[in-house]
């Protein structure tokens, strides 16, 4: 076996794990480069982009069996009913829905999926409850090989906090990367550090070496370790999320945390406050068809092609034209005549047009389009 794979193989049901899991949905991403398809008011994982269903829907849907318990969501207060609604669409109705006031990077999210893992495992009868943290906004095709690396870790995970480094397919330098250090357990890594997004060589040698991981931001922890690890690198985000988390208003399922108190909170990503710190973390190493959907060439390249390597979705007329990519979301018919290597993206936010290789500069066209809103 190569020392990437994890070493639980199978399809759900085949191996159990004798601790649940509780799914933490992270939908806090608001998917600029993706603009005018994804919004402030319905971001991208709203949206079917990828898949069938949309991308928070995909992520609930992975997560299923005898090992999950039902999710938990972390979103913004603006995108509560697209939650409950979309969740609750394909029967995977959340036992919570903790609303943030506004956004505070990964750390606070972190925190708040601990917090909320610890209550919810305790009042589902089982306490050593593992918490899974998902983002809402991934592709993963593979959902048996995915659910075969949480199996693998899930021991570790009991005593560290596990992410999953995805084997990289080619060089890429839009990830940062996971280096691998001696070895825990039969495929799984301590971390001898992360590395950010690297230049086209750099990111070259490192899939050469076989060492390095692209960094998917997905992590499996105990909400005791996470909650310990916090107070030990990271304490005035954690007290500031527990302060917020204590005096939440709470309504059914939903969680709002509460303003003052989650407004103390520091803005830092949970990599850089815990995981670059912390000796209590490990790294499983990963094929699991793995995809972020962060711009429009990553949609082309996911996406279904006719002949001519179009990807089209919508209403739209195509002559002598090859390699674009067509959005057309209800509006009126699209015509594309003598194009290669152009997106179109027309919906009633707005209307994009440019070169398929100009797809990160999209961010810069949501930004004035947000000066220009009354």
């Amino acid at each position: 076996m190569e020392d990437h794979e994890p070493s639980v193989r199978g399809g759900k049901g085949e191996i159990k794990m004798s601790n649940k899991i509780i799914p933490v949905i992270m939908s806090g991403g608001s998917g600029t480069r993706l603009w005018p398809l994804s919004t402030p008011s319905a971001p991208k994982q709203f949206h079917a982009l990828a898949t069938l269903n949309t991308m928070i829907q995909e992520t609930a849907l992975r997560l299923v069996g005898d090992d999950y318990l039902a999710p938990v969501a972390i979103c913004g207060r603006g995108h509560k009913d697209l939650v409950v609604s979309q969740l609750a669409a394909i029967g995977k109705a959340p036992q919570g829905v903790i609303l943030e006031p506004f956004g505070r990077n990964t750390a606070a999210v972190a925190a708040m999926a601990a917090l909320a893992g610890q209550e919810l495992g305790g009042q589902e009868g089982d306490p050593g409850a593992l918490v899974l943290l998902v983002p809402a906004d991934h592709v993963i095709t593979r959902p048996d090989a995915f659910h075969a690396a949480v199996v693998a870790a899930s021991e570790t995970a009991k005593s560290r906090i596990v992410t999953f480094g995805i084997t990289p397919a080619h060089p890429e330098t839009g990830f940062g990367y996971i280096e691998r250090g001696a070895p825990l357990s039969d495929g799984i890594f301590e971390i001898k550090k992360f590395w950010e997004k690297p230049n086209l060589e750099t990111a070259t040698q490192y899939v050469q070496g076989g060492r390095h991981d692209w960094n998917a931001g997905i992590f499996l922890f105990s909400p005791q370790v996470m909650l310990e690890e916090l107070s030990l690198y990271a304490p005035d985000v954690l007290a500031a999320c527990v302060d917020a988390y204590k005096k939440a208003h709470r309504d059914g399922v939903i969680i709002s945390l509460d303003e003052d108190a989650f407004g103390q909170v520091p803005s830092i990503s949970v990599d850089y406050a815990v995981m670059e710190n912390t000796s209590r973390s490990a790294v499983i190493p990963c094929d699991i068809g793995w995809a972020d959907v962060g711009g429009f060439a990553e949609l082309w390249r996911l996406g279904e092609k006719d002949d001519s390597a179009n990807h089209v979705k919508g209403e739209a007329i195509l002559i002598e034209s090859q390699n674009c990519l067509i959005r057309n979301d209800g509006g009126p018919v699209v015509a594309v005549i003598g194009m290669s290597d152009v997106m179109v993206i027309s919906t009633p936010a707005g209307i994009l047009i440019a070169p398929l290789s100009r797809a990160q500069d999209v961010k810069k066209a949501a930004e004035a389009a947000k000066e220009r809103r009354p």
